[in-house]
C-alpha cells in the first residue's frame, strides 16, 4: 500500500475538530506549568473555550462531507455525528464559562478541571462518531473516566468524595456489562468489529433470532442507559448531582447524555437491525419507566441539583420517543431537542451556581423572595425552568412538540398521551420554584435571601459567569420562536446521514420539515 493510498484510507481530516480539543488540552497543560497556577487562571479558561469554538467551526466545515469514512472504518463523520459532536463541544464552552470562579472558590486548580472536562469532551466527540466496537468502547471509557474524576474534583468535600466512588463502582459494573455485549457481538458475527459488518455476518450466518443476540442486546441497552440515566440505571443520577461540584453536574447532564443518545442510534441501527422489534420494546420500557419515575420523585425533593438530577431522568424519557418510533421525524426530533436543551438546562445549572455562589446553599425553600433581591437571576432561572417544562412559547414548548408530534404521526399514541401527563406533572414542580421565588411577601423571606450580597460582576470569574447566564436566557427565549432553523438543521442531520435512511421504518414518517406541526 502505497501513502497515497494510505493516506485516503486513513482520511485523518475528520478528526479535525478533535484534533482542535488535543492541542488545545496541550495549550493548557502546557501553559500552565510554564506560567504557573495563579497566572494561568486567567488566561487558560478562554483558550479552551476559544479552542471549543474553533472545533465547532471545523465541525461546520465537515458538514455533508462527501468521504466521511475514516481509518479503516473505525470513524463516521456523517452529519448526524456532527450536530451531536457540536453539541457536546458547546455544552463544554458553556459550562467552562459557569466553572472559573466556582472552581477558584472551591480552592482547587483551575488547569486541571479544564484538562480533565477537555477530555471529556475528547472522548464524547469520538464515541459521537465511532462505527467500530473497539473505538465506541475506548471512547466510552475516555468519557467516562473523565467524568469519574470531575465528580470527585472538588477532593476537600466528603459529598464529592462520595458522589465519584458511588459513580466509579456503578459505572464500572455498567461499562463490564456493555463490554461482555460487545464481546458476545463479536463472537456471534465470527470475528466482526465494524458495526455494519456485524449485522451483516450474524444474518448470514443465520443466528438473527438466537438467544445470544437478544443477551448481547440487553447488555448493550443496559450500557447506553446508564450513560443517558434511563430508569432503572439512574441509581446514581441523584447522589451525584447532589455531590459532585454544579459545574461538572451540567455537563454531564447535556454532554454526556447527548454521547449516550449518539451512541444509542449508532449501535442500536447499525448493529441491531435484526432485532428492531425487541430493541424498540425494551426502550419503550424504559422511556415509560422514566417518564414517570423522574417527574413523580421530583415533586418531593427540597434541594434544586436533586430536582434537576430527577428532571434530567424525565426528560431522557422524553428524548427516547424519538429513538422508539425509529421515524426520520422521530430522530430529527430527538436531535433539536438535545440542542435546546443544552441552553436551558445551563442555563438553570448557571442560576444555581451564582444562588449557591452568594448564599452557600442550594435548597428551594431558600430562593423564597429572591426576585425583590435579584431580579435577573429569577428572570433567568424562571425562563429556563418553564422552558423545561414545556411552556409556550418558549424552547422547551416546540421541543417537545416536535417529539410528541412525530409520535404521533408513528402512531406511538400510549407513548404520547403518558408524555403529556408527566409533562403535566413537571410543570408543577418547575412552577413551584417559580412561585417561590416571585409571589412571596417580603414577611416571607428566607434567611439567604434576606442575607443576600450585594451584586458584584466585577469579582474574579463572575463576568464569564454573567456572560452564560445571558446567554443561555436569550437562546432559550429565542430558539422557541425561531426554532424552525434549527429543526430544519436536525431534519437535514438526518435526512443526510446514510446510516438513518438504510435502515427499516415504519410506514408513516415525516421526513420534511414542511411537515412539521407548526406548518400544517
Amino acid at each position: 500500500m502505497d501513502f497515497a493510498t494510505l493516506a485516503a484510507q486513513l482520511n485523518a481530516g475528520t478528526i479535525l475538530p478533535e484534533g482542535i480539543v488535543i492541542v488545545t488540552i496541550l495549550l493548557v497543560i502546557v501553559g500552565d506549568l510554564i506560567v504557573g497556577r495563579t497566572v494561568s487562571a486567567r488566561w487558560t479558561p478562554y483558550v479552551a473555550i476559544a479552542g471549543l469554538l474553533c472545533a465547532v467551526f471545523a465541525l461546520y466545515q465537515r458538514w455533508d462531507s462527501t468521504s466521511p469514512i475514516s481509518f479503516f472504518g473505525e470513524f463516521n463523520a456523517d452529519n448526524m455525528s456532527v450536530v451531536f459532536r457540536g453539541i457536546i463541544a458547546l455544552s463544554a464552552a458553556v459550562t467552562i464559562l459557569m466553572s472559573i470562579r466556582y472552581v477558584e472558590q472551591s480552592g482547587t486548580a483551575l488547569a486541571e478541571f479544564l484538562t480533565i472536562l477537555l477530555t471529556a469532551v475528547l472522548g464524547g466527540m469520538f464515541l459521537s462518531g465511532s462505527d467500530e466496537l473497539v473505538s465506541v468502547y475506548v471512547s466510552l471509557e475516555t468519557l467516562s473516566i473523565s467524568s469519574y474524576l470531575l465528580t470527585g474534583y472538588t477532593k476537600r468535600d466528603p459529598r464529592s468524595n462520595e458522589a465519584a466512588l458511588k459513580y466509579l463502582l456503578i459505572g464500572a459494573s455498567s461499562s463490564a456489562i456493555f463490554l461482555y455485549g460487545a464481546s458476545l457481538l463479536y463472537g456471534l458475527s465470527g470475528g466482526e468489529t465494524r458495526l455494519s459488518a456485524i449485522s451483516t455476518s450474524i444474518g448470514a450466518a443465520g443466528l438473527e433470532g438466537s438467544i445470544g443476540l437478544v443477551i448481547a442486546l440487553v447488555f448493550a441497552i443496559a450500557g447506553i442507559a446508564f450513560k443517558i440515566a434511563a430508569v432503572p440505571f439512574h441509581q446514581w443520577t441523584p447522589d451525584v448531582y447532589e455531590g459532585s461540584p454544579t459545574p461538572v453536574v451540567a455537563f454531564l447532564s447535556v454532554g454526556s447524555k447527548a454521547a449516550g443518545f449518539a451512541l444509542a442510534i449508532r449501535l442500536l441501527v447499525t448493529a441491531f437491525p435484526l432485532v428492531t422489534e425487541q430493541w424498540h420494546f425494551v426502550m419503550t420500557a424504559l422511556a415509560v419507566l422514566s417518564m414517570v419515575l423522574g417527574n413523580v420523585v421530583a415533586l418531593a425533593q427540597t434541594s434544586m441539583k436533586r430536582l434537576l438530577a430527577y428532571s434530567s431522568i424525565g426528560q431522557a424519557g422524553f428524548i427516547m420517543i424519538g429513538l422508539v418510533i425509529g421515524t426520520d421525524a422521530g430522530y430529527s426530533s430527538m436531535i433539536f431537542y438535545l440542542m435546546i436543551y443544552l441552553f436551558m438546562n445551563l442555563g438553570a445549572f448557571t442560576c444555581i451556581i451564582l444562588f449557591t455562589l452568594r448564599t452557600g446553599t442550594d435548597q428551594i425553600s431558600e430562593y423564597s423572595g429572591l426576585y425583590q433581591k435579584d431580579p435577573l437571576l429569577t428572570l433567568a432561572l424562571s425562563v429556563c425552568l418553564l422552558s423545561l417544562g414545556g411552556i409556550p412559547p418558549l424552547a422547551g414548548f416546540f421541543g417537545k412538540l416536535y417529539l410528541f408530534w412525530a409520535g404521533w404521526q408513528a402512531g406511538a399514541y400510549p407513548l404520547v398521551l403518558l408524555g403529556l401527563v408527566t409533562s403535566v406533572i413537571s410543570i408543577y414542580y418547575y412552577i413551584r420554584v417559580v412561585k417561590m421565588m416571585v409571589v412571596k411577601e417580603p414577611q416571607e423571606m428566607s434567611d439567604s435571601v434576606k442575607n443576600y450580597p450585594a451584586i458584584r460582576w466585577d469579582l474574579p470569574g463572575m463576568r464569564p459567569l454573567q456572560v452564560g447566564l445571558i446567554m443561555t436566557l436569550i437562546a432559550t427565549t429565542v430558539a422557541g420562536i425561531l426554532s424552525n432553523p434549527l429543526f430544519t438543521l436536525a431534519n437535514d442531520a438526518v435526512v443526510r446521514t446514510p446510516m438513518l435512511q438504510a435502515s427499516d421504518k415504519p410506514a408513516v414518517q415525516v421526513s420534511k420539515v414542511e411537515q412539521s406541526p407548526l406548518n400544517l
